[in-house]
């Protein structure tokens, strides 16, 4: 990843932060933009930020995502829109605004950060599991478009992950409940997820394009 310019949304804390503190470690020169850089809640933003990078860009890694808890009959219309905005049109716009860079150079990595309740179900989580289902299909119709121009495009979905965000949001027996629900018996770190992101975003990755990756310790395999 040397000498690659990489894009990240979200890359405060949590996952994002574990991704890019390893792309730094593996020589990539890391954008990590704050809201008031890009605010992915304001297309205006979205659009004004990518037209002013003057560097091209290797790998886009859209990270930034917001999860309302609410059933089908209770989400507000301020939940759906802004849900459908930071977890799915944002990542669109950035990728129509960038990936024609990549396309011209031959070269291009791009991997969306997707989730669990992509491909199973709990309840509470309508709206948000419906725009990462979304990113799902965008990364699988994306993937086609631009594989003959050397642009690889795959989605991570982690499950439960080990972030400052969980274990301020769980109690220490509420995370061991959940630790039991997973086969490995435990939370990923969110190095591990980085670590496959790293791998996708790599030259190493060379013909891996339009999968979806549950890093999730067999959770959604039961």
């Amino acid at each position: 990843m040397k000498s690659r310019i990489a894009l990240i949304t979200g890359g405060s804390r949590g996952i994002g932060l574990a991704i890019a503190s390893l792309f730094r470690e593996q020589g990539a020169k890391v954008l990590t933009p704050t809201r008031q850089e890009l605010n992915l809640l304001s297309n205006d933003s979205i659009d004004i930020y990518c037209s002013r990078l003057e560097l091209p860009i290797d790998i886009i890694v859209n990270n930034a995502g917001i999860n309302p808890l609410a059933a089908a009959e209770e989400f507000s219309d301020k939940d759906l829109e802004e849900t459908l905005q930071v977890n799915l049109v944002a990542p669109m716009r950035i990728i129509r605004a960038l990936s024609p860079g990549m396309a011209k150079q031959g070269y291009g990595r791009i991997v969306n950060i997707s989730s669990i309740w992509s491909g199973v179900a709990k309840p509470h989580r309508f709206v948000y599991a419906t725009t990462k289902a979304g990113v799902n299909g965008m990364t699988r119709a994306l993937s086609v478009e631009l594989a003959s121009t050397g642009v690889l495009v795959n989605a991570v979905a982690p499950g439960f992950v080990n972030t400052e965000l969980t274990q301020q949001n769980n109690s220490a027996d509420t995370i061991h409940q959940i630790a039991s629900t997973i086969p490995v018996g435990r939370l990923a770190e969110p190095q591990e997820i980085a670590e496959v992101v790293a791998f996708l975003c790599s030259h190493r990755n060379s013909y891996l394009t339009g999968q979806t990756i549950f890093v999730d310790g067999g959770f959604t395999c039961q």
